[in-house]
């Protein structure tokens, strides 16, 4: 059966096929093209299956989202299924599940690929959003100057900042603060540059705690230093992808069109309560 008649749907891609990527789509997506991508085939085919279960029109391809040739195939396909107009990056690792360099790769320079790529096919009045964390907001070891050069070299310069070398990024926990960090920096200019060129919005959203069965690795591994960051926070609770979904959807929207270059932190009040000392925070 052909459950859907139309021609030239607009174009919705999901780099990162996690819960919180997944909730976003399903509230943009009705009567659109998906194109999800991730690195597990698997994975793509059983979120398919269960997408188009429900009424999507999904497509897929297995991209590593730390090779540039890889996500250039991924926005040259999209851009052959129709006019792109949601792109929406989730792909990460967080630090107890990669080493410092995997970090980098993964969550800096290659977010900052996919920034650059989708910045040369996104359709005019289309809009972007890059998962960051509220990590970014926490202490590290950048100067204003180190943040001015993450913002603006080229993405395949970036390795060779010194902020970047094996001496300031001791571990994983630093390396995950700076990219973070370095995701909203890159947004900022990409938004006031190539997508700014094509007519098209890009902004991050830093979550806070949010929970999807990938976060109970980093609480079994850290969990004493989340439930400090539950106890102090204002929410007294943690997230859900539902929440940041629902946030997306507005920044994604028509409704959020005066709105490009900037980072909706939605944490429950964390970095406030840290930012006010009610908790000593230690990068590790």
């Amino acid at each position: 059966m052909n459950f859907d008649l139309n021609d030239n749907k607009e174009v919705v891609v999901l780099l990162g096929a996690g819960d919180m990527g997944l909730a976003i789509i399903k509230r943009i997506s009705a009567g659109k093209k998906i194109l999800l991508a991730d690195i597990n085939e698997e994975k793509l085919e059983t979120l398919k299956k269960q997408l188009t279960y429900s009424g999507y029109d999904v497509e897929t391809q297995v991209t590593n989202a730390m090779d540039l040739e890889s996500i250039r195939q991924l926005a040259k396909k999209a851009d052959s299924l129709g006019p792109v107009m949601y792109f929406i990056d989730t792909a990460g690792a967080s630090p107890n599940q990669a080493s410092p360099d995997h970090i980098i790769d993964l969550d800096l320079i290659g977010t900052s690929y996919a920034i650059d790529e989708f910045g040369k096919v996104m359709a005019r009045g289309g809009a972007g959003l890059i998962i960051s964390s509220m990590t970014g907001y926490m202490p590290s070891p950048l100067t204003k100057e180190d943040e001015h050069l993450l913002r603006i070299i080229p993405t395949d310069e970036l390795k060779n900042l010194d902020c970047l070398k094996e001496d300031v990024i001791v571990n994983s926990g630093v390396a995950y603060v700076v990219s973070k960090r370095a995701n909203q920096l890159r947004v900022q200019y990409a938004s006031a540059d190539s997508w700014a060129e094509r007519g098209a919005r890009i902004n991050t959203i830093s979550p806070g705690i949010i929970v999807t069965p990938l976060a109970y690795d980093e609480f079994e591994a850290a969990g004493e230093g989340y439930q400090q960051m539950i106890d102090v926070c204002g929410a007294k609770r943690v997230g859900t992808s539902d929440e940041i979904a629902f946030a997306s959807e507005f920044l994604l929207s028509n409704k959020a069109g005066f709105i490009t270059g900037i980072d909706l932190l939605i944490d429950g009040g964390t970095i406030a309560a840290i930012s006010s000392g009610k908790m000593d925070i230690q990068i590790q």
